[in-house]
């Protein structure tokens, strides 16, 4: 299915609520314009007209995740002169809520007929985006709007104040509106499915599991960033429907509104620096998904594939989910999870690895499921940050397991430095994949970044990587490098591969999740200068991108005075890219935890690429947590957790 443009649209996002708008503001029906609840569309077409015209457009723009603003301007004067007499401002919500404002800029009064055509087709997301929508549906005259019925739902409109005339053949509803010199005039439309009350969003108020963090910089687009990122990310908040007082995040808007495994799991790994409350639910909620019972798939987390471009088969994102949970768990223990939390989803997590150690069997590596299925070399970095970090979680709760997976993942370190190094003129690379038969796939892809994320163990300690410190500096001179540092962050596949196209997703495309990983992993590693790169790289495009970072964007290199080119399908807000803001900005002050220690050990970037940063509001063992970094790259602790020691 060939998906829509949706790079130019401005999308409000209070789940399970969408607003999508072109920026001239009507809402015509076409596309994948209208108002969305619960993936339904609820009304497509919103037009206005005031004197029997429409609206001249002049601004449109977002004001927060979940609203955005509309200008347009009309000309009545008999001489044609080129000042408007009338304004016209609309803000729109993402919980079914519009606000049309008239004032008045004439030097007389005004008598001004308006006049909003209504309609819609109550098709599903999914529907819309494949072109499969039918006429609109009939109106019916409802109370002081309208209302439309098909045999999966019904939608109506309301108006405050009541209209003067209602048409249903034509869903037009109609004013006169007086307006003095200077006067102003409004009109509030809600859209709803019968039977439903507004939106309550999760982010609201104290339910929020996010900590409201903020970020003070000589660098102000570090402020910008957490903050955008941080109101998208509660703009995706959804409740488990099973026990609401969990919540998790969806993928992304517009086509991704529900829940994605590995996606919500990378984005609240990536967000516990804002807490664990997130991680918490996000793990409840997949426990309850796990497959369990006898068979080599017990234990799985199931997840749809993902396709990875022209070199290998999808791939499985329930893998990929399962090996996150139980890294997940741990680190969400080392930011201060509490004991009776992490001890409720410990069963989960060790089954998580039982899996593991049952697919992989008598080998070394795991396997992608499917028949002939390639040995990923980011899955098995996956697959060793699990074992490494689970056995840690094991025997913290004195539970067997964890003397034969950290056994298996050292054996898999000293066989995959062999097997998955290709040694060649320049240093070598991590090879992408393996294939039965013994055949590699050598081509330089962001996969590779994989093996510099090896995971959180006590005392700050990163757990040890698959690849050996020559080969780790090797790989940190190639994601620096040219052919895979775009200026505007990491592409997905490097210039020179085969198959290379700036606009794949999994073939050259930035993808904003991976480049915070290559950052933090990174500087973690001691690269500072290849991190800082990426670092400023992702600053300027989200700058470019008013501080909402898209999930991913065109991997066309950086020119002077250029701007980042966006995908036409990418989600924008995205769960992972507005995680991925909060971990590029706490990579910089190095935050290591060990909630259960009562430490907390700081590696801040000494080069800090963005000036003094001071980064207030966070959480560390269940306290506010505030930290700032000198221009010198010298980390203090401001505030913390009583009885939270700075470790060395």
């Amino acid at each position: 299915m060939t998906l829509p443009p949706a790079h130019a649209a401005l999308i409000c996002v209070a789940l399970p609520g969408l607003a999508i708008s072109t920026e001239q503001g009507q809402l015509t029906g076409h596309g994948l314009e209208g108002f969305y609840r619960s993936g339904r569309r609820v009304l497509s077409r919103c037009r206005l007209r005031v004197a029997g015209r429409e609206p001249l457009a002049v601004q449109a723009r977002m004001l927060a995740p979940d609203q955005a603003r509309f200008v347009a301007v009309l000309s009545l004067s008999a001489d044609g002169g080129p000042d408007p007499d009338v304004l016209v401002d609309r803000v729109r919500y993402a919980d079914g809520t519009e606000r049309i404002t008239l004032r008045s800029a004439a030097d007389r009064p005004l008598r001004l007929p308006v006049e909003v055509a209504l309609g819609t087709d109550l098709a599903e997301l999914g529907a819309v985006a494949a072109g499969r929508t039918g006429p609109d549906l009939p109106a019916s005259v409802h109370d002081s709007g309208m209302r439309w019925s098909c045999a999966t739902g019904d939608s109506v409109v309301t108006a405050d104040p009541p209209p003067s005339d209602a048409l249903a053949s034509a869903g037009l509803l109609r004013w006169e509106f007086e307006l003095p010199p200077g006067g102003a005039r409004s009109v509030e439309l809600r859209v709803r499915p019968v039977g439903t009350g507004p939106i309550r969003a999760v982010a609201r108020g104290a339910t929020s599991p996010l900590a409201p963090a903020r970020a003070a910089s000589d660098d102000p687009r570090a402020e910008a960033l957490l903050r955008t990122s941080i109101e998208d990310l509660q703009a995706l908040l959804l409740r488990d429907p099973t026990q609401p007082s969990d919540t998790h995040l969806a993928a992304g808007a517009p086509w991704r509104c529900g829940m994605a495994p590995a996606e919500a799991l990378a984005a609240a790994r990536m967000t516990l620096p804002l807490g664990t409350r997130l991680a918490a639910g996000t793990l409840r909620t997949l426990a309850r998904t796990q497959l369990v019972g006898a068979g080599p798939r017990s234990g799985l987390i199931p997840g749809p594939r993902r396709q990875v471009g022209a070199q290998l088969p999808p791939s499985c994102t329930g893998q990929e989910a399962t090996l996150l949970f139980p890294v997940v768990l741990a680190e969400a223990r080392r930011w201060g999870l509490s004991e009776t939390e992490t001890e409720e989803l410990l069963p989960a997590a060790e089954r998580c690895l039982q899996w593991l150690r049952t697919a992989v069997g008598d080998g070394t590596y795991l396997a992608d499921p499917h028949p002939g299925g390639p040995w990923r070399c980011e899955t098995q970095a996956h697959a060793h940050r699990a074992a490494l970090l689970g056995a840690d979680l094991l025997d913290a709760y004195g539970r067997p397991g964890g003397v034969g997976l950290r056994q298996w993942a050292g054996e898999m370190r000293t066989e995959f430095r062999e097997d998955f190094w290709i040694e060649e003129r320049g240093g070598g690379r991590p090879a992408a994949a393996r294939l039965p038969g013994g055949r590699i796939l050598p081509y330089l892809g962001s996969g590779g970044v994989h093996l510099l994320d090896t995971g959180l163990l006590g005392a700050g300690a990163p757990a040890p990587g698959l690849l050996d410190k020559v080969q780790t500096e090797q790989l940190a001179r190639l994601l620096g490098g040219p052919a895979m540092d775009s200026g505007w962050g990491l592409r997905s596949l490097g210039v020179k591969e085969p198959g290379y196209n700036p606009f794949g997703h999994r073939s050259g495309a930035v993808r904003v999740h991976e480049t915070a990983l290559a950052v933090a992993g990174l500087a973690a590693a001691g690269y500072e200068k290849e991190a800082s790169a990426l670092l400023l790289g992702v600053l300027a495009a989200a700058e470019a991108f008013g501080h909402r970072l898209p999930e991913m964007y065109a991997g066309e290199q950086r020119t002077e005075g250029g701007s980042p080119v966006p995908h036409p399908t990418a989600c924008r807000p995205a769960a992972t890219a507005a995680a991925a803001g909060v971990l590029l900005l706490t990579t910089l002050a190095g935050i290591r935890p060990d909630a259960p220690a009562r430490t907390v050990t700081l590696r801040p970037v000494r080069g800090a690429p963005l000036g003094e940063i001071g980064l207030t509001g966070l959480r560390v063992a269940g306290a506010p947590f505030s930290v700032r970094v000198s221009r010198l790259g010298l980390a203090m602790v401001e505030e913390a957790a009583d009885g939270l020691q700075l470790g060395a």
